[in-house]
């Protein structure tokens, strides 16, 4: 690959028109995340799945328009002030950013955690770059990284969701889809997060910064950003992703693919969700949708999404956390037209017995759930 000609700065975007915002969903009704058994994960070090315990009421294709979006951005910060963490989180996530912008052009050493999830050394060294920031700052902290695993107390309230480095495979091939994504959780919702998204491409590579504090708003390179108001499927741009099995849950959304396809302007998949996520709530595309995500796939994302005004659910139209295996994020006003078809098939898999019940969720991890 050539060499970058562009030096690691964040240049504020200028928006033509910035989308105006609209009335956020009622988030009054409280519902319940779902325990699993212990016989759907194994394998990740000192995490394992949560107890049984009631699961919760599922949303049916009649009723879903008349279903409030419940937040899922912590209600306080805790002892913590918000300014603090998301500074912090900043902090961080620009850190690992440097990192992959310092080998964004250079030959990479590909290794493989399956067949086709590859991971490269600027995954690891960009996660100790995070890492770094993060224990300075607060060393009592809980940390879940996709290349560590668990890392600190349990006992903390606060967990740190880190994507060091999100479109591995795209970062490996030079194409313009990856991100750092940096979350940290109070209780088990997400109360500040980071993306910088890795923007151009070959020798003109160049970054964005979305941030967000739980109830403070979402910002682009310091710029207030808002979801579309688009209204209707057929004047949509629409974003989803595959994971890495091949199975029913992959060949399910090959079927929503070509039925949004066949219906909106459009369904792309890039194949890093901070950055679909990031794109809904920057307002240039309206929804994104996904099955088999992990908590350091979502745990930012999400939140930036909420605070531009969206929508965020699991795929069958349940309240979402972190911990689950799907998730659908759109601008809000499409939200229950997407469900009328997502939640449906999604519905479907379960009935096959397909598991859609937390994971990951770190061994005596305190949530408010």
């Amino acid at each position: 690959m050539g060499r970058s000609l562009v030096s690691f700065t964040n240049v504020p975007l200028r928006f033509s028109q910035v989308p105006r915002s609209f009335p956020p969903p009622n988030h009054s009704t409280q519902c319940q995340v779902p325990r699993h058994n212990a016989n759907s994960f194994s394998g990740y070090q000192k995490a394992r799945v949560l107890t049984a315990k009631p699961t919760r009421t599922f949303c049916t294709k009649a009723v879903l328009s008349e279903i409030p979006y419940q937040k899922v951005g912590a209600k306080s910060t805790g002892p913590i002030p918000p300014s603090q963490l998301i500074q912090v989180v900043e902090s961080a996530a620009k850190t690992g950013a440097e990192v992959v912008m310092d080998a964004v052009n250079k030959p990479h050493n590909i290794t493989y955690k399956g067949l086709t999830d590859l991971v490269t050394d600027t995954d690891k060294a960009s996660e100790a770059a995070v890492l770094e920031v993060v224990q300075k700052n607060f060393a009592d902290h809980l940390i879940l990284g996709e290349e560590g695993g668990v890392i600190g107390d349990s006992s903390s309230d606060y967990l740190w969701c880190i994507d060091p480095l999100d479109g591995t495979t795209n970062f490996a091939h030079g194409y313009p889809s990856f991100a750092v994504s940096v979350a940290v959780l109070f209780q088990g919702n997400p109360a500040a997060a980071s993306v910088v998204e890795f923007v151009g491409g070959p020798m003109c590579w160049n970054t964005r910064t979305f941030s967000a504090t739980a109830g403070g708003g979402a910002f682009c390179n310091g710029q207030k950003i808002h979801a579309s108001q688009i209204d209707k499927v057929e004047q949509s741009l629409l974003v989803t992703g595959f994971g890495y099995d091949h199975d029913d849950a992959w060949a399910t959304n090959i079927e929503l693919f070509k039925e949004f396809t066949d219906i909106s302007l459009g369904v792309r998949r890039l194949g890093a969700a901070a950055v679909d996520m990031c794109h809904v709530a920057l307002g240039i595309v309206e929804a994104y949708w996904e099955y088999r995500l992990k908590p350091w796939d979502v745990g930012a994302g999400v939140l930036i999404v909420e605070e531009a005004g969206g929508a965020v659910s699991c795929m069958d139209g349940g309240k979402f956390c972190v911990f689950d295996r799907s998730v659908l994020v759109s601008n809000g006003a499409l939200h229950a037209k997407l469900l009328e078809r997502i939640a449906p098939a999604t519905e479907k898999l379960k009935s096959k017995g397909i598991n859609f019940s937390p994971w990951y969720k770190p061994e005596n991890y305190h949530t408010g759930f």
